[in-house]
């Protein structure tokens, strides 16, 4: 008897499965929130240099200061960056006469004046993170990731080492502790820190929640576990629009998209470990206990098995044999499959990420377009469900990324080369944003 048979005797997809899947969920929900945190938590509001007070300007306004003081572009908005050397008391008479003589304008020398209208704090005005020092604050997001990309190599061996939910419970505790070390950072070098190790655990959740409740789940409800599992994701997209609307400060954001972790360790104790996983590394006592509550859950009292048949039953791996990345390239069909995916999901996770980041982009109100993202998502991973069944995964994905290369070309052509008034207008613009974010989304 396989595993899979055995699982349907218990029920296969029913309260247990359900309970357990909801109970996941939870963790699903936070991941969005840090993974998609950098538009919010470093974003720059508009800024001009700082302008050291003086006698000459007790009768002045503010707008006159600055216009004495800070040179203007060409559209008639001050400079972020630079400051005259001296002040320019003629440009009271005419605003127009902007010196064209660059010798007399210079760096900003004595800090930055933001506008707290938007945001009350970011990482961006907490460490003067513009001008010359703006790559600093794009680097955040460089950090998280890698974080996230060491995590998924060190959590994926783990998890089939010492347990799904062992290692699940050790990647939620290490968010909350480096997410909230993150938002009590002093200096810039801690919180490049502890966003990397931040990135680490949070890969772990990623990575574990996913299998641990599909290895419950019988064969047939697998496609649809998967597709409500990840609505979750974009459940937590729009909770993080939400939040960051109602939390301006960039500590006290991070405190609340790192609380709910708190809550899926609670959970977690409900979770049980995947019996798959006891019974392939020989802890049949626990998994004979988990299948038993399993059955018992789904009305299926008249289930029995027998430590015994689950030590004689026939795993798929094999006495004697490992498996490591590298098995991943071993034979042609199995190297085939892993750099053809790999390429495809370093494409969409690209795109994805790229257009998720550049919220300012999409010519709407940052919050608003966090939450569109959200909330397109639902509709376009429930119309993925059905055509995994009624097309088939590899045509499902192969005609939604034939569409995605449409709908990015439109985007680059159309705002260049003006082919069509509609497209050309930002509505139009907006609406190919809105294809390509939901095409990306058949695929994650």
């Amino acid at each position: 008897m396989k595993f899979e048979d055995l699982l349907l005797e218990t029920g296969g997809f029913g309260r247990f499965q359900i309970l357990i899947l909801f109970l996941l969920c939870l963790p699903r929900i936070n991941l969005p929130m840090h993974f998609l945190l950098h538009s919010f938590l470093a974003a720059t509001p508009s800024h001009h240099c700082a302008i050291p007070r003086q006698e000459a300007f007790v009768n002045l306004t503010t707008e006159e200061l600055l216009l004495i003081s800070i040179p203007q572009e060409s559209d008639g908005t001050f400079r972020s960056c630079e400051m005259f050397l001296q002040p320019q008391f003629y440009l009271l008479l005419n605003s127009s006469l902007q010196p064209e003589n660059d010798s007399i304008i210079e760096d900003c020398k004595y800090g930055w004046v933001y506008d707290h209208s938007q945001f009350t704090s970011t990482i961006a005005t907490q460490w003067d993170l513009v001008c010359e020092q703006r790559g600093l604050n794009q680097a955040t997001a460089t950090f998280f990731f890698i974080g996230v990309t060491v995590g998924a190599v060190i959590f994926g061996y783990l998890s089939d080492r010492y347990g799904r939910k062992a290692m699940l419970l050790v990647s939620l505790v290490c968010s909350v502790i480096f997410g909230m070390l993150s938002a009590a950072s002093t200096s810039y070098s801690m919180l490049a820190i502890t966003r990397t190790l931040t990135g680490v655990a949070l890969s772990g959740i990623s990575l574990i929640v996913l299998p641990l409740g599909m290895e419950w789940v019988d064969v047939q409800h697998r496609t649809i576990s998967g597709i409500l599992t990840s609505i979750f994701w974009s459940i937590g997209n729009m909770l993080l629009a939400m939040i960051a609307y109602l939390v301006r400060d960039w500590r006290w954001l991070l405190v609340a998209v790192t609380g709910p972790c708190l809550l899926s360790i609670i959970c977690l104790w409900w979770v049980p470990e995947s019996a798959r996983w006891l019974i392939a590394n020989g802890k049949v006592k626990q998994a004979h206990r988990h299948l038993l509550r399993c059955a018992r859950m789904n009305g299926r009292k008249d289930f029995t098995v027998s430590p015994e048949a689950l030590r004689r039953m026939t795993t798929e791996k094999k006495s004697g044999e490992s498996y490591s990345y590298i098995s991943l390239f071993r034979t042609p069909v199995l190297r085939k499959i892993s750099l053809c995916s790999g390429a495809v999901w370093f494409g969409v996770a690209f795109s994805y990420y790229g257009m998720s980041m550049n919220l300012t982009g999409f010519g709407l109100n940052m919050y608003l377009s966090q939450f569109v993202f959200g909330i397109i998502e639902i509709p376009a991973k429930l119309i993925m469900y059905v055509l995994v069944n009624r097309v088939g995964r590899r045509q499902s994905q192969a005609w939604t990324l034939i569409l995605t290369g449409l709908c990015i070309g439109a985007n680059i052509i159309v705002p260049n080369f003006h082919l069509h008034a509609l497209c050309s207008s930002h509505y139009g613009q907006r609406f190919l944003r809105i294809c390509v974010h939901y095409c990306l989304l058949v695929h994650l």
